[in-house]
């Protein structure tokens, strides 16, 4: 997805467009916050990674 701004300022891959819809939901419709989050998980490596972080601070939240 390619912004009127120009360039590619607001990109989204296009493997991650679900997962930016999902995730603009949560964030309370924050585009820009969204975007950033969706393209951290492009590739499986990096994905693989926020899991672990998600799973680490779910298992730190569950002890309080």
């Amino acid at each position: 997805m390619v912004s009127s701004k120009g360039g590619k300022a607001g990109f989204v891959f296009k493997n991650r467009h679900k997962a930016y819809r999902g995730i603009k939901k949560a964030v309370g419709g924050n585009k820009g916050k969204a975007a950033r989050i969706a393209n951290a998980g492009h590739t499986h490596a990096q994905r693989v990674a926020m899991a672990r972080k998600a799973a680490r601070t779910r298992k730190a939240r569950a002890g309080h």
